[in-house]
């Protein structure tokens, strides 16, 4: 089969209702109240190891995941592409084409504007009319060409605001289809049964096998270190005394 799959970083959050379902079932309860173990010690230990706990059920997720890719791939080929990150980027040009949209008009109006002033103060003045006539032409066209700019703007704004609505628009996808919310479902419970209760089991009973109390059923076949003192006696014995030593001067042998 391979290596198992790596869980998803959105599938943390199913994982982690998943985790807390088991720890609340009543089973897990009662394990917790009897070895004295904390809910919330329990819990870190299950999101530590969903390595391993989901792997269990690596062959459900295989195919819910496989089957929300298809469906998200689907959706982003009739979508537009985002404009940042890894993998799906728009194209360079995309941005020097906005830029230029909204400076040329800006631009152009500025230059109809100067040349107009320009040509006409000549033609006040009297003076120069070659050039005024010129900066008269050329500001009328730059006008004209500020004018189209910004139509052209306008219209593209709008069609990219319309496009922007339309992908917003929920309308029916693979993402709300039976076989895809039957896949997600049987990876839970896959994981729940095969994966996650298992490793609780094994964690409390562990646990409990490890407690203060659990050895003191075998701990009573040994005698107490109290009773080991070389002072003790028991019924009908004497404790143990040295002899005590002989008078220089006693008749006895």
């Amino acid at each position: 089969m391979g290596r198992p799959s790596r869980l998803g970083d959105e599938d943390r959050s199913d994982y982690a209702s998943a985790l807390d379902e088991v720890i609340a079932s009543p089973e897990i309860r009662r394990l917790l109240e009897r070895s004295g173990v904390p809910g919330d010690r329990l819990r870190v230990r299950g999101l530590a190891a969903v390595a391993r706990t989901a792997a269990a059920a690596d062959a459900e997720y295989r195919r819910y995941a496989a089957l929300r890719l298809h469906a998200q791939g689907g959706r982003r080929d009739r979508g537009p592409r985002p404009l940042s990150g890894p993998g799906d980027q728009e194209r360079p040009g995309a941005g020097v084409l906005a830029v230029l949209g909204v400076l040329t008009p800006v631009l152009a109006a500025v230059a109809a504007a100067t040349f107009l002033l320009l040509g006409y103060g000549l033609r006040l003045a009297d003076t120069l009319p070659a050039l005024a006539d010129t900066l008269v032409g050329v500001g009328w066209f730059s006008l004209v060409v500020a004018a189209l700019a910004a139509l052209v703007s306008v219209v593209a704004l709008y069609r990219t605001a319309a496009r922007q609505s339309a992908a917003a628009v929920p309308g029916p996808s693979a993402d709300g289809s039976p076989a895809l919310a039957q896949a997600r479902e049987a990876w839970l419970v896959a994981l729940r049964d095969r994966g996650i209760r298992p490793f609780l089991l094994q964690e409390l009973a562990e646990a409990e096998a490890s407690a203060p109390g659990a050895g003191e059923g075998r701990g009573s076949r040994f005698s107490s270190p109290a009773f080991a003192g070389p002072d003790y006696s028991g019924p009908g014995f004497k404790g143990s005394q040295r002899p005590a030593p002989r008078q220089p001067g006693s008749g006895r042998p």
